[in-house]
């Protein structure tokens, strides 16, 4: 389905969660160039916002602009969120972000690759790795995630693949920022 700029599109939320680390072992780098993942100590907001615009910018993914700058800040800086960064060949290939505020939860906030890195194995290593970092987290009993039906398609189908389970699902709907074509979850 295509919808133009504009329109308001309706969508599903699933929200996901795991209560036990999971049974594969910590994955190892794809082969191929130079990588890394690095965790950014404090990062400023446009860095995150540069990550979140290039993996997110054709689903929808516009919320984080409208939040106030200072309450981003706060956010980005604060001891129990951590943003990682896997650079590939000299490039941003995709990131993660892990919110560690609730007590016993560790929230995967935002996932993904930027669409050049897309369909080269990176999704599952980053996933499985994102994984075990917030495990390894202390005090850790469970850990969450949500996705929507304006996501890749594939995200859904591999966040259940890892191990996540769906725990509740909510309607909601939004005027879209760019042009797109609907497939659906």
């Amino acid at each position: 389905m295509n919808l133009r700029a504009g329109e308001r599109v309706d969508y599903v939320v699933t929200w996901l969660e795991m209560t036990e680390r999971p049974a594969f072992p910590r994955p190892s780098l794809p082969a191929g160039p130079v990588s890394a993942l690095v965790a950014a100590d404090a990062p400023p907001a446009w860095y995150f916002l540069s990550l979140y615009d290039a993996v997110g910018a054709a689903y929808e993914w516009t919320d984080q602009h409208r939040r106030d700058p200072k309450d981003l800040d706060r956010f980005l800086k604060h001891p129990d969120v951590v943003l990682y960064t896997l650079l590939r060949a000299g490039w941003p290939h995709g990131f993660f972000l892990l919110d560690g505020r609730s007590e016993g939860v560790c929230d995967l906030s935002y996932f993904g690759l930027v669409p050049e890195a897309q369909g080269r194995g990176l999704g599952r290593y980053l996933l499985q790795t994102a994984l075990h970092v917030a495990w390894d987290r202390p005090g850790v009993e469970r850990v969450t995630v949500n996705t929507n039906s304006l996501d890749h398609p594939r995200a859904l189908p591999l966040y259940q693949k890892a191990g996540f389970v769906p725990v509740r699902r909510t309607e909601a709907s939004r005027v879209l920022t760019r042009d797109r074509e609907i497939i659906g979850n």
